[in-house]
């Protein structure tokens, strides 16, 4: 496909789509690569469907820790729907071409739901953390209310935190190459094709991303520090192993998470010349979370394990 232009002035060219390239170096065998990503996708929106289920019909999961759970299983569906129809796409239809509104609308959405999956992960190590160190006062501080609050703040500060990312990509000027090795809209491949400067939009988005998920982290370590020092104060041996229990899948997808996005930033910091590996990961880190989360917890977690019982029984009976 032939890149598309448009005249800005007799001497420059802005150009009005990206063709996003699919992965470089694998085009004979990206489709089966394909089969697995449908496969990831249609697990993650099943899976967290089933999760929003079951926390709907069982009245034993009303509970903050699961309503939180909840609201990561919708971001992760609308993470996963923002990127892998397109990505599908690619594969299947050769629709390469992206208008520019669209790629910086999907640069928006991806950090959108990035940040909220942060602050999800945030809001659940408050809620361990005064389950833990503060039992007693934690049915008056971890309500309702709170829950929707909190809910409400995150989808306003990452809404709102994030709009200068697309906004100064869409002020970059785009000249001549218009081709994304890349089957997403990555924010680094796309400024990557400016003509200008790009430092100060590079600047600007490591202070949003340390202010962001850097600050989110930074609380969600102090919490389980916290944590750790009331769990180690505990004498009885029982009390201490439902401690961690109630922890453990938490911390198992805080680590993935942040491990991942650790490592997709010092692999483009590296600039290696094997593209493939960096956007294997940002593909990976988008896609793998969003349809392990579940599975993390239902192992993890005996009342979600009989919640999904209750419901699939349930469904049996009907039939």
């Amino acid at each position: 496909m032939s890149a598309s232009f448009k005249g800005s002035n007799s001497s420059k060219f802005q150009v009005s789509e990206f063709i996003l390239m699919g992965f470089p170096g694998i085009h004979s065998w990206q489709h089966w690569l394909s089969l697995l990503l449908a496969l990831l996708y249609l697990s993650t929106i099943g899976a967290n469907i089933l999760i929003l289920t079951t926390i709907y019909q069982d009245s034993s999961l009303k509970q903050p820790m699961y309503l939180f759970l909840g609201i990561l299983s919708v971001v992760d569906i609308g993470l996963a729907t923002t990127i892998m129809p397109k990505i599908l796409a690619i594969f299947w239809f050769d629709a390469k071409a992206i208008s520019l509104p669209e790629c910086f609308a999907q640069i928006y959405a991806i950090n959108c739901f990035l940040g909220m999956e942060s602050g999800v992960f945030l809001c659940m190590a408050f809620d361990r953390y005064v389950a833990i160190c503060h039992p007693l006062r934690y049915p008056l501080i971890v309500t309702n209310s709170f829950i929707t609050k909190s809910t409400l703040f995150m989808v306003l500060r990452n809404g709102l935190f994030v709009i200068p990312v697309p906004v100064l990509t869409a002020q970059h000027h785009y000249c001549s190459r218009n081709k994304i090795e890349h089957c997403l809209c990555s924010y680094l491949e796309v400024t990557g094709l400016a003509c200008d400067d790009r430092r100060p939009n590079s600047i600007c988005q490591l202070v949003l991303a340390w202010l962001g998920m850097g600050s989110d982290l930074s609380l969600i370590i102090l919490f389980y520090a916290l944590i750790l020092c009331s769990i180690l104060r505990l004498k009885s041996a029982e009390a201490v192993s439902k401690a961690l229990s109630t922890c453990s899948s938490h911390l198992i997808l805080i680590f993935f998470f942040y491990t991942a996005v650790v490592v997709v930033s010092v692999t483009h910091l590296e600039e290696t010349k094997n593209a493939l590996i960096p956007l294997l990961l940002i593909v990976l880190h988008n896609t793998i979370p969003p349809s392990l989360n579940h599975v993390i917890y239902a192992l993890g977690n005996r009342e979600l394990r009989e919640g999904f019982q209750k419901v699939f029984c349930l469904g049996l009976q009907k039939k």
